[in-house]
């Protein structure tokens, strides 16, 4: 597994355990040699996004229950696949990132500019 710090240099916190997510499905954007899709950036979905996913041939919504994987909806938090993300905001259409929970893996594939211009803000801090 790559080092588990996040886009900010701290240590990578969860992103979501219900739904489980993460390439390791332990809850945070973990990744390795084997996450081919870079499953890096912690996000809080929106039906814009996940519209915009399935266009690009990656449905979300649509459970597979064969996989256990119960569809995603709007307000879910889920590791998403960094090129993905970085597709959607060259679009237009990315959704809230939580920076603290996003890998720095991610930075492979978008800015932290980019990153920071969609960060999840509470009480006033960047989270």
């Amino acid at each position: 597994m790559h080092a588990p710090i996040n886009v900010l240099g701290g240590p990578i916190q969860a992103c979501s355990h219900a739904p489980k997510t993460g390439w390791f499905r332990d809850g945070c954007c973990n990744t390795d040699a084997s996450d081919t899709g870079s499953h890096t950036v912690c996000c809080e979905l929106t039906w814009d996004f996940l519209a915009f996913l399935k266009t690009q041939g990656n449905d979300l919504m649509t459970p597979a229950m064969q996989f256990g994987f119960p569809g995603l909806k709007e307000g879910d938090r889920w590791c998403v696949c960094a090129p993905s993300w970085a597709a959607a905001f060259d679009a237009g259409k990315a959704c809230p990132v939580f920076l603290e929970g996003t890998h720095a893996g991610a930075l492979q594939w978008t800015s932290l500019d980019a990153l920071l211009e969609h960060a999840v803000v509470q009480d006033g801090a960047v989270n």
